[in-house]
């Protein structure tokens, strides 16, 4: 294996790894309750990644990826919180646009006197 390629594939591995500790984080927030409880469950999801730490060979840098994000895809959240005026929250297009054909007047009943 070239050094190019080793340096890619590791790129593109710690990519992956920072992508699924970062959706496993949020996701562990959207499993707790309380802020205390939610910095337990984060401390313990960071000491399970600091545990592969020192892993260098490839393959298995892979197979742990896979099996990380399939254990995410197991336990993520069924009823994940939605920032209310993000889409598929609350308060999303609350007050969506009015159909074409409607024209809304807002000179408030001012009189145009030219």
């Amino acid at each position: 294996m070239s050094v190019s390629s080793y340096l890619a594939r590791r790129a593109a591995q710690k990519e992956r790894v920072r992508i699924l500790y970062r959706r496993a984080l949020k996701d562990t927030l959207n499993w707790a309750v309380h802020r205390h409880l939610f910095y337990q469950d984060a401390s313990d999801l960071r000491g399970k990644f600091d545990a592969n730490k020192h892993v260098e060979d490839l393959d298995t840098i892979d197979r742990l990826i896979a099996d990380g994000e399939a254990s995410y895809n197991k336990w993520r959240h069924p009823d994940p919180y939605i920032v209310p005026w993000a889409p598929g929250g609350s308060k999303f297009t609350r007050n969506p646009k009015p159909p074409e054909g409607i024209e809304i007047v807002y000179d408030y009943g001012l009189e145009n006197n030219s």
